[in-house]
């Protein structure tokens, strides 16, 4: 102290400030303050990647808004009918499809089908060869043959019995053998016409080749045949489907039975063409609950005029619980005010569904409890208030910002 008060004024200024200084930076490093590395990890998330924190919400610019594709919906209660929704897979119409094998073993020769070709009624998609149609053809042609002789023979006795030249035994005889004849010719006619030949095609020579025909109208989904293989009975050769109408089979858990019913309308979305719903009606709900599964098959028809629908692909098929019945928002079913979003407004954080509100100038992640989805859309049972504006599009790029943001801390 002796030395400080020898000291200048000036030097005794300086050397005080320095002292300062030096207590101030070790008690900052003996942990008096958390560090700004210490802030909450959400913080922290929204503020990185091209955006900065203010607020606890992701501040954007509006040329990155852009680029991110981010879209606002403002969240308004509205009438929405009481559906159940359901994942349903794409099915032919089974009551119009047909298996197509023929009558009789043959050889294919000649095939005039391609897979998803469509055929008219009655055209032709395979001609086969056939031991057995020859052998019932060639049958066909000796009945003729006989029947010819027979009637002629028959003809003679009537004229001969007319002028009382022969015994009538020989009458009764020729005409005897005439109906054997007859009998003999349509039998043959009849065994040709059973394996799928008409009996006009044999013409005075064996006819061995028979045609296999389309049923009705449709598109072949299945051909399981070449030219040159064995087509037994046993096995259809080609599969022909009418996929006008198709079916849209799902399965319902058991607390779906009691709002259910044949003849409900419903409305039909998939993956394949976003934004697009197809109109339906429910034609079964099966008697039976499969005991490994816990539920019950029903079916949904759908006009498919344009064949868009494919068999096996998947759907989403939203039904109206009271069929017939128009709530206040013109839907079938009972309407009830309710909050929804866009399904893609929705991502998983940390495992839980969550959307990004806009609020303050920037994108704040907010957890959601998500109900029923219906329509592109699933409603929010809790977590948000009518009047906030939610990210109904880009919500994948605000959830790709906080990840990355959030790897970039823990290095």
């Amino acid at each position: 102290m002796t030395a400080m008060r020898t000291l200048p004024p000036t030097k005794r200024l300086l050397r005080a400030s320095a002292l300062a200084v030096l207590l101030w930076t070790l008690a900052g490093c003996s942990g008096g303050e958390k560090p700004a590395a210490q802030a909450p990890a959400v913080a922290k998330a929204a503020s990185g990647a091209g955006g900065h924190e203010e607020g606890g919400g992701i501040k954007l610019a509006p040329e990155e808004v852009a680029r991110s594709g981010i879209k606002l919906e403002q969240i308004t209660p509205q009438a929405i009918a009481d559906t159940v929704t359901v994942t349903a897979t794409i099915r032919a119409n089974q009551d119009r499809m047909a298996r197509i094998a023929p009558r009789v073993e043959g050889r294919i020769a000649t095939l005039h089908a391609n897979l998803g070709d469509n055929v008219k009624a009655g055209q032709t998609l395979a001609v086969l060869d056939s031991l057995a149609v020859g052998e019932a053809s060639a049958t066909l042609i000796q009945a003729q043959s006989a029947d010819r002789v027979a009637e002629a023979d028959f003809k003679r006795a009537t004229a001969l019995n007319a002028e009382e030249i022969i015994p009538q035994k020989e009458f009764l005889r020729a005409r005897s053998e005439h109906e054997k004849a007859q009998a003999s010719l349509r039998a043959a006619e009849d065994r040709l016409q059973l394996l799928g030949v008409s009996p006009k095609q044999v013409n005075q020579r064996v006819v061995s080749t028979f045609p296999i025909v389309a049923p009705f109208a449709g598109t072949v989904i299945e051909k399981k045949v070449t030219v040159g293989s064995l087509a037994s009975p046993s096995e259809p050769i080609l599969v022909v489907a009418d996929l006008s109408k198709v079916w849209i089979e799902a399965n319902l858990g058991e607390t779906m039975l009691s709002k259910v019913r044949v003849g409900a309308n419903a409305t039909v979305t998939l993956d394949a063409y976003p934004g697009e719903t197809f109109a339906g009606r429910v034609t079964y709900v099966a008697s039976l609950l499969d005991k490994d599964s816990r539920t019950v098959q029903a079916r949904i028809e759908v006009e498919n005029k344009d064949g868009r629908l494919k068999p096996e692909m998947f759907a989403s098929a939203t039904i109206a619980s009271a069929p017939g019945a128009t709530g206040k928002s013109g839907a079938a079913g009972q309407a009830q005010e309710a909050m929804s979003v866009p399904d893609a407004a929705i991502v998983l954080l940390q495992g839980q569904p969550t959307v990004f509100v806009f609020e303050h100038g920037g994108y704040e992640p907010r957890a959601i409890l998500p109900g029923d989805k219906l329509a592109g859309r699933t409603i929010v049972k809790s977590g948000l208030t009518a009047g906030e504006q939610v990210v109904a599009a880009g919500s994948y790029a605000l959830k790709a910002r906080m990840l990355k943001s959030q790897i970039g801390d823990e290095h």
